[in-house]
């Protein structure tokens, strides 16, 4: 069950994330792989963005970033993190917590930006 409210969320990821995000009907994320014990959704596009463009095309070949709602009581557990200067900001939802999370995402997750390698 979703709240009334949501805060609207960003993703940066790579290309094979986001094929399973695609497979989901672009409602979930996939479970964590081995040694990643967070999801971590970010609170500002920009932060994503750099993420997608300077780190997923640089290993991944292409970056891309999502944007998507969750209900705002739900994300009252999950305690803002800085991760660096004041607008590098991330919620870090432990992997074993990731399909509650994702009962409380409303709507559709949203593709909003692609970047790829120069051949």
């Amino acid at each position: 069950m979703t709240s009334l409210s949501t805060t609207t969320l960003w993703r940066p990821t790579g290309p094979r994330e986001l094929e399973l995000v695609r497979a989901s009907g672009w409602r979930a994320w996939p479970p964590r792989l081995p040694g990643q014990p967070i999801f971590y959704p970010v609170l500002n596009e920009e932060y994503a963005v750099r993420i997608a463009r300077d780190w997923n095309v640089k290993y991944d070949g292409a970056g891309f970033v999502t944007r998507f709602e969750v209900g705002t009581d739900f994300l009252r557990r999950y305690p803002v993190q800085r991760a660096g200067g004041s607008t590098i900001l991330e919620l870090w939802v432990p992997a074993g917590e990731l399909d509650e999370f994702n009962g409380h995402i409303a709507g559709r997750i949203e593709l909003v930006h692609e970047f790829r390698g120069h051949p």
